[in-house]
């Protein structure tokens, strides 16, 4: 497809991308602002147990990926994209807001009310995104990594200026910092909404009949539920996709859980003299995103036909993150053997490095394939379909957590090292038979 002139485009990309890059980009500065410190809030603060901690971590975030499936819906059927992204906003706002009061029961209504927004943004600013290309633009993967490279500014800045604010300041001032943050977001993404109109109205497109892949007869006749052979292929494969992806998340949000709390008790928080919050250790994965990110974007194109195909790409992510939790094992050993001992940031910092290589190689390109493969009328609750891999992995991870200060450490990092380098040499074994299934999308 030829790229729109540089008069209509955003760095070689649709106008859109700039208004969608800044929403999504405030939106994780709220949401991971106040997650960089959310468990170390109910430790220190709180006085919640790990085990508690972890619980309410893991429920939390696991609720606010699972709405997404149930944001999805509703944008498909009643409130649309555009609608759903914005209301989703206002209520992430209010929650945030809500968290900066003292009373419990606002902790448990502002984490609420987070859920519940998340839900209707999330899924609908991809599906947007997606909206924003035609499927066989060649820009479409490009344009979803510099979209996640805004995702990851946001998560860099949020922890580092939210998490300061909590740690240093006032647990309270950080949750109100990250609810400014989404009221930002919400200003400039109804102000860009001209630039939005193309995919909105693509969107609002009634589907089209699908032919079979490599097929000479079209499928065009309703099938099972309404979707074609060829959809329901699709559908498939993006169920495989989503088996992989959760065992992906399992590990790499424990960045958020029981990461967080090795980093508070087992690090050192300092480098060369100068002490950080050990909050801000959640904004290493993302600003190794916005560093990585456009590499990555440069690398698909530059790759053209010998770019991975997306089943290797999700083989490649949960190799990477395996062998994160791998490069940890000598720092836990030594930890381990001499109880009190704290061990050098690099040893975290490295092992987000190695796991960023398997997100750019799965997160983004899996956001890119979901909106490909599902079928039109159904795109947002596919989308949403897609975070509830992050939704079980964020479970998960909370879980992990309630082990940080009981199970031995070379253990639970051995654990999870083994299953995603296991989960990662199925993935290689499956990648012809999930192409298939993905048809002629590519």
């Amino acid at each position: 497809m030829t790229a729109p002139a540089p008069r209509d485009s955003w760095f070689g990309h649709p106008k859109g991308l700039s208004t969608l890059f800044f929403t999504e980009m405030w939106e994780r500065f709220s949401y991971y602002g106040m997650r960089a410190f959310l468990i170390l809030y109910m430790v220190h603060a709180l006085g919640f147990t790990d085990g508690h901690a972890g619980s309410v971590y893991g429920w939390y975030t696991a609720g606010v990926w699972a709405a997404a499936i149930v944001g999805g819906i509703i944008a498909d059927r009643w409130l649309g994209q555009y609608r759903s992204v914005l209301y989703g906003g206002i209520i992430i706002a209010l929650g945030h807001f809500t968290l900066a009061l003292h009373a419990l029961p606002a902790f448990y209504a502002g984490l609420s009310f987070i859920v519940i927004g998340t839900g209707l943004l999330k899924p609908n600013v991809s599906g947007i995104v997606g909206a924003l290309y035609d499927v066989q633009d060649a820009r479409r993967d490009a344009g979803f990594s510099i979209f996640y490279m805004g995702i990851n500014l946001g998560a860099f800045i949020g922890p580092i200026i939210a998490g300061y604010l909590a740690q240093r300041v006032d647990w309270h001032l950080g949750f109100a910092c990250a609810g400014v943050g989404m009221t930002l977001g919400l200003v400039q993404y109804v102000l860009g909404r001209k630039r939005l109109a193309p995919a909105i109205e693509r969107l609002a497109r009634k589907p089209k009949p699908v032919a079979a892949a490599g097929s000479q007869t079209p499928t065009a006749g309703a099938g099972w539920l309404d979707f074609t052979t060829a959809e329901w292929k699709q559908i498939a494969a993006m169920g495989v996709f989503f088996v992989f992806a959760a065992i992906f998340w399992g590990a790499y949000e424990q960045a958020g859980s029981s990461l967080n709390l090795f980093g508070d008790r087992y690090t050192t928080t300092a480098i060369l003299g100068f002490s950080f919050p050990s909050s801000w250790y959640v904004s290493v994965q993302a600003i190794f995103v916005v560093i990585l990110a456009p590499a990555f974007a440069w690398l698909w194109i530059k790759l053209g036909r010998y770019e991975p195909t997306t089943p290797t790409k999700f083989a490649f992510g949960l190799l990477f993150v395996g062998v994160s939790f791998l490069f940890l094992l000598p720092a836990a050993n030594a930890i381990q053997s001499t109880p009190g001992l704290r061990v050098s940031p690099f040893w975290l910092i490295g092992c987000y490095f190695i796991q960023e290589l398997g997100e750019l190689s799965l997160s983004p390109v899996g956001l890119s394939v979901f909106t490909k493969l599902s079928p039109v009328k159904i795109v947002g609750m596919m989308l949403g379909v897609w975070f509830l891999a992050d939704s079980v992995g964020n479970k998960v991870a909370g879980y992990a957590a309630g082990f940080i200060s009981s199970a031995p450490l070379p253990q639970l990092f051995g654990v999870v090292a083994a299953v995603c380098i296991g989960a990662s040499a199925v993935a290689f074994l499956l990648v012809k038979p999930v192409k298939r299934l993905m048809g002629g999308v590519h």
